[in-house]
């Protein structure tokens, strides 16, 4: 019997299966389609994608198929700037706040580490057909593509098959749909001869035709063209109109090749239901929101670095079944910050009526004049609002429980670089002082494996084990909490002040994980 069973290896999937496999499980995957999916998707993710990325060991075999975003202007239809961004290199997760990528390198480098992992076998050109949850186990029933069928068992199954899940369907969710939808036309284009584009990425908001063009990866363009009223989708989906509408761009067969094409209907929709018993839902088979911030994939990251942990603790016997209902808890109240700032944007550049575009033109010129565009970029590092997180007596989540941790330079015991190289990751317990436990939060904290560390300033005196804060990230954050506890999906399980501040907090994560029931 497989510990845990993924119906699914797009990159969510792939992702899963390397967390799950570098905690000891054993894994085994059904991908129905024979080689990965060959349509137009993801172009970009965010920083703390990059972060899970790199906790999967992939992070040193990218280079070839990243980049950095870099600059992301909006025009209107008469050439005007409406907003300029420009993504930091450097975020709080340690990485750039947006890498621009090229999807099928990506799937082969996270594949390839998938391959290298023991535990891990993928059956791909294999569709699930029927699942059967028998309490302590789950049964799954598959055909192959030569009609031959298959039985598998599982501890658990998690569902990574995409927006039209056969998973999803299977567990009766219904899904909320917050109704946003738009035709466009996706075109993956290489250049005959490279050039420079200047900004990177720009988005056109033309209502007589919005458009896109962007980076997706090292040597590889992507633009998108938005079906205007009285367009048929049967003209707008062909070759001929592909090449059409590049022409705008200057972009014609004798300087290009279009490498894939594709319409994408937008959507903004979720899950209700992300659990039933041992079958759960990640990545677009939950959620799927429309593409203009890059934030379906990270989403889907973000989902399986969560369960990830979570599981592990279940299976070691740490954690009771109940920490499982938090999975959606945490997920999916998170995930709606994600679907609706994906909505705004979207609403902004998909605008076709000339008036209402005229009066969203004159409104984000004079917020740029004023320097306040920044209202129109709200941050995407949203804080979990409930879960497993540190409570005062009366439940509530104490102050700063669920935000995201960052990760700066340190250096421990001479090794010098960024926290999750020098450390690991896992639960961290940071403190100002060193943490006073008894023996048994000191042994609980042991079988989670997590690390304890005492914070000290760059200019101050450190023990050979203390974390030396190399540019003052740290310190920074904790602020006036003298003791910290991170997850290992890199959120804060909650800050404390006092001489017991380590063990309040210790204490209280001993008492959730624990604990047989959730609370309401």
């Amino acid at each position: 019997m497989t510990d845990v069973l993924i119906v699914g290896y797009g990159p969510v999937g792939q992702v899963a299966a390397i967390l799950l496999a570098q905690r000891g499980f054993t894994v085994r995957v059904l991908e129905k389609w024979t080689t990965p999916y060959s349509m137009p998707r993801a172009v970009s993710y965010d920083g703390e994608a990059s972060r899970i990325l790199a906790a999967c060991g992939v992070a040193d075999r990218l280079a070839d198929v990243t980049e950095l975003s870099g600059e992301y202007t909006w025009k209107n239809g008469f050439g005007r700037t409406l907003l300029h961004v420009r993504a930091a290199p450097d975020g709080p997760a340690g990485w750039p706040d947006s890498t621009s990528f090229y999807q099928p390198g990506l799937e082969d480098r996270l594949a390839e580490r998938g391959a290298a992992l023991p535990g891990v076998e993928v059956r791909r050109g294999v569709e699930v057909t029927g699942l059967a949850d028998h309490g302590d186990r789950v049964e799954v029933t598959a055909v192959d593509g030569d009609g031959g069928n298959h039985t598998f068992t599982a501890s658990w199954v998690l569902g990574c098959d995409g927006a039209n899940s056969f998973v999803r369907g299977w567990l009766g969710s219904a899904v909320t749909d917050l109704d946003f939808t738009h035709d466009w036309l996706v075109c993956d284009v290489v250049l005959h001869t490279p050039r420079e584009f200047r900004p990177n990425n720009l988005q056109i908001c033309d209502p007589a035709r919005p458009r896109t063009a962007v980076s997706a990866g090292p040597d590889h363009r992507r633009w998108e063209f938005m079906r205007v009223p009285g367009e048929t989708l049967e003209e707008f989906r062909t070759e001929a109109s592909a090449w059409r509408l590049l022409g705008l761009f200057d972009i014609t067969p004798d300087n290009a090749r279009l490498d894939r094409y594709g319409v994408y209907t937008t959507q903004a929709c979720s899950a209700d239901l992300w659990r039933r018993g041992r079958v759960f839902l990640a990545g677009d088979a939950a959620h799927v929101m429309p593409p203009f911030l890059g934030q379906g994939m990270s989403s889907g990251f973000r989902d399986v670095v969560n369960l990830a942990w979570k599981l592990d603790l279940v299976r070691r016997g740490l954690a009771g079944e109940a920490l499982l209902d938090t999975y959606q808890v945490e997920r999916r109240a998170h995930v709606q910050h994600a679907i609706r700032m994906s909505m705004d944007s979207g609403a902004v550049i998909c605008e076709t009526d000339p008036k209402k575009a005229a009066g969203r033109d004159s409104v984000m010129l004079a917020a740029l004049r004023r320097r306040t565009q920044q209202r129109h970029v709200r941050s995407l590092r949203e804080a979990i609002v409930d879960g497993v997180l540190h409570r005062d007596a009366d439940g509530t989540p104490t102050p700063r429980a669920g935000e995201p941790a960052p990760q700066g330079r340190v250096s421990v015991g001479g090794r010098t670089g960024g926290f999750d190289d020098v450390v690991g990751v896992g639960f961290v317990l940071l403190t100002r002082e060193p943490a006073a436990l008894d023996p048994d939060a000191a042994a609980f904290l042991d079988d989670l494996g997590a690390y304890r560390l005492t914070v000290r300033p760059a200019d101050g005196d450190a023990a050979a084990d203390d974390l030396v804060d190399l540019d003052g990230a740290y310190l920074s954050w904790l602020g006036g909490a003298d003791a910290a506890l991170i997850r290992p999906d890199f959120y804060l399980f909650g800050a404390a002040t006092g001489p017991d501040a380590a063990a309040t907090v210790v204490a209280d994560l001993r008492r959730q994980v624990s604990a047989p029931a959730l609370q309401p």
